[in-house]
């Protein structure tokens, strides 16, 4: 059984129910059929057939409406939380609001889930200045993005303190695969760094991503961060060559820093000041993941090979 506990059915809830949710969801059906019921959380109710045929069942509820959360209290033995923060702030207030849901059947006698898993970002470490850095790394949220980050992560440990429900956090990079590849950056020309100026970028396969939630759900520990990243070293520019390669367009012109504020917007230029190298043998050791996408060669190999049968 995938997620480690010994009891019959296991409900298992998805929040956010995006690109990686459908990748766990398609890893339940081949691996737990039998013993897990899995909710994924829909704001769309127009999206809920194309869950129902893939397996889940759905539940319409926004985690900007409280009201709405009623039916998750009570409901989940495991929950993985792949909602992104709101766009705006220095505080989840999604989290928040799922927590407050969560925790109504613990107010009313019910129970709570045993263990929540939650993807955070390794944007909460901030710019290391190129330096390798491991889980135990002091975090420097350098911008509102990763500042909601942080407190989402805060606001999860200390609900799992408080209440004894497993709370493992797993911070990813940028996550890529067949389809969520910087093409169309490539294709509108859009310049990167001169190398003395570029910043190192780490990189996650969305199926090793998928993969590492349900190791963490049956391995992660209580309050413990998992570092979700390959094992490649890439700078972003060799990244963006790597994959202008791969699908036969034209690597991307290289700026100094001085030259892209006019060209990049704000948010662009954002993830341009910050270098990392980030560590993963947490996630290895701990997690015991076997990483099936170990560099960006063997995504971009997978990716060139799908694009190969869809023409």
């Amino acid at each position: 059984m995938i997620v480690g506990y010994n009891a019959g059915v296991q409900n298992i809830l998805i929040v956010g129910s995006g690109d990686v949710a459908r990748r766990i969801l398609r890893l339940l059906a081949s691996s737990v059929a039998p013993r897990a019921r899995v909710y994924a959380v829909l704001r769309n109710p127009e999206k809920a057939a194309a869950w129902r045929d893939a397996g889940a069942r759905p539940l319409i509820a926004d985690l900007d409406d409280p009201r709405s959360l009623h039916r998750l209290a009570g409901l989940a033995d495991l929950v993985l939380h792949l909602a992104p923060p709101p766009a705006d702030g220095l505080r989840d207030t999604r989290t928040r609001h799922l927590l407050a849901a969560l925790s109504a059947s613990k107010r009313s006698g019910g129970s709570l889930p045993r263990h929540l898993v939650y993807v955070s970002t390794t944007g909460v470490y901030g710019d290391c200045a190129g330096a390798a850095i491991d889980e135990t790394r002091r975090l420097a949220a350098s911008n509102p993005r990763a500042a909601r980050r942080v407190d989402a992560e805060r606001v999860l440990c200390d609900w799992g303190r408080r209440t004894g429900v497993t709370v493992s956090i797993l911070r990813a990079p940028g996550i890529y695969a067949a389809g969520r590849l910087p093409v169309e950056r490539l294709q509108k020309g859009l310049p990167a760094l001169v190398d003395r100026d570029d910043v190192f970028s780490n990189h996650i396969h969305a199926d090793d991503l998928a993969a590492a939630c349900l190791a963490a759900l049956r391995r992660g520990a209580a309050n413990r961060v998992y570092n979700v990243v390959d094992d490649g070293e890439l700078k972003m520019a060799d990244y963006f060559d790597k994959v202008a390669d791969a699908f036969g367009l034209p690597r991307p012109p290289r700026l100094a820093r001085g030259e892209l504020a006019g060209v990049l917007s704000p948010v662009q230029l954002s993830f341009m000041r910050e270098s990392r190298r980030i560590g993963n043998r947490r996630l290895k050791q701990e997690l015991k993941l076997r990483l099936a996408y170990p560099t960006v060669d063997a995504g971009l190999a997978d990716a060139i090979r799908r694009n190969a049968c869809s023409s």
